[in-house]
This record gives C-alpha cells, structure tokens and sequence, in this order.
C-alpha cells in the first residue's frame, strides 16, 4: 500500500515537473525570436535589412520557422534597388537559410 501511494506521488510529480519544463515563458519566446532575427539578418544578403511582420512557426512535423527580410540591394549593378527575403530558420541546427523572395513585393 505505501509502495502504491509513493508510485502515485512520484508519476504525479514528474508530471508536474514535465508541464512546467515544457511551457514557454514570453521572455523565452522575445530571446528565441531576437535569436531567429539576429541569424537571419546576418545571413542576408541585403543592406539594412530588417523583418517584415512577424515569424511563421510551423509545426514540430517541419521544424522550421519563416521570417520575410526587407531591405536594398547591394550589389552595385543593382543600384540599391529594394528587394526582399525568405528566411527559414532550422529549429534543431539553429541555422538560417535565405533566399531572394522579390516576388513578394507589392
């Protein structure tokens, strides 16, 4: 019977200490996003590029998230004309992948 009721408080316990691990908290939602934007800018492409709207968070099933950058070219060929990309940020590798997304533009 107290083995029984030690089994019960110990799933009970671990239970509790799994739900409180696996809530995020707002801080750790702003320091993940200042992360995701910080690679993602710095694997631009682009001169003063900055996000356009928020992050696209998909599901653990593709665990990417997308952000859009905006910003100018540099190339002088393309005479720091406006241009845009797609960032996709590996969640597991907590690496940036980018490219050209001009087709965005309105």
């Amino acid at each position: 019977m107290r083995n029984m009721m030690f089994t019960k408080v110990f799933i009970l316990a671990g239970l509790a200490c799994a739900t409180a691990v696996g809530a995020s908290t707002p801080d750790a939602w702003k320091d993940y996003d200042q992360r995701l934007t910080k690679a993602c800018i710095a694997a631009s492409g682009l001169k003063d590029a900055k996000p356009v709207g928020g992050p696209i968070q998909y599901d653990d099933r593709v665990p990417v998230t997308a952000l859009v950058l905006a910003g100018r070219y540099p190339q002088k060929h393309m005479k720091n004309r406006p241009g845009r990309e797609l960032c996709v940020w590996d969640r597991k590798a907590e690496k940036a992948y980018v490219s050209e997304a001009d087709q965005l533009l309105p």
